[in-house]
């Protein structure tokens, strides 16, 4: 059935580890197992050395910033070599007036820290909670993605001209149009000869509004995953 795959990308957090924890022992060997037959790529919402770090320097090329940055993995030095690194200005008052509007008409209008977190890349983040709030409290906010994924629309709307995540436990992430996984893998395959149905992408937020959700949506092959302790079962039809 997969016979004409010749790569598989993957999410990181809650695919492959848990959400900011090391690859385990169990899981790295897999990926060993995998890389003698595909070609492995992470494609992942955060920054590549960060990724990177996270994989205890597993030899990947890792795809970050939902495809503002890709770095590729150099055996002489094994590290990362990054070919891409893209940045986006943004107008700073006028999202935090637009995130302010929103904290109004939701009654968010009590947070600790900052309103808004502004990363270097022009990706945004709408922490609910606010930039420092306790993390027992992010994690009780809303454990069903129900409470943002009611206002999701309405987030979308407001933020016209970026791509909206719902994020982590309690907030939203926003990347600038038109970068998200699809377009990110995409481009990647276009790049690398690859054609879509030669790349199987493994994720576990692919509901609405996850970062999965446009792989999912698409014409590659999909590995679903709920639990990151399942992806030896999961990988198990590809080995």
């Amino acid at each position: 059935m997969y016979k004409n795959i010749k790569a598989i990308a993957m999410d990181l957090d809650g695919t492959l580890t848990q959400h900011k924890t090391q690859l385990s022992l169990e899981h790295r060997a897999i990926l060993s197992k995998l890389a003698k037959k595909y070609k492995l790529l992470m494609v992942g919402a955060g920054q590549v050395m960060r990724i990177f770090n996270q994989l205890d320097h597993f030899p990947i090329d890792i795809i970050g910033n939902y495809g503002m940055q890709y770095g590729v993995y150099n055996p002489e030095t094994q590290s990362i070599d990054i070919l891409k690194d893209l940045t986006t200005p943004c107008n700073k008052s006028l999202i935090s007036e637009k995130i302010n509007m929103l904290r109004v008409k939701y009654n968010f209008t009590e947070y600790a820290g900052e309103t808004v977190e502004f990363h270097p890349s022009g990706c945004i983040t709408f922490p609910i909670l606010g930039t420092k709030a306790k993390q027992e409290d992010k994690l009780a906010f809303d454990p069903d993605r129900t409470k943002r994924r009611r206002i999701y629309e309405d987030v979308v709307q407001t933020f016209d001209d970026y791509v909206v995540f719902v994020g982590g436990s309690s907030s939203f992430d926003m990347a600038p149009k038109p970068y998200n996984k699809y377009y990110a893998l995409d481009l990647y395959c276009k790049e690398n000869g690859f054609t879509h149905d030669q790349v199987a992408y493994i994720g576990d937020d692919y509901g609405l509004g996850g970062n999965d959700e446009s792989v999912y949506k698409s014409d590659f092959v999909y590995f679903t995953i709920d639990n990151y302790l399942d992806f030896p079962k999961v990988v198990e039809p590809l080995q």
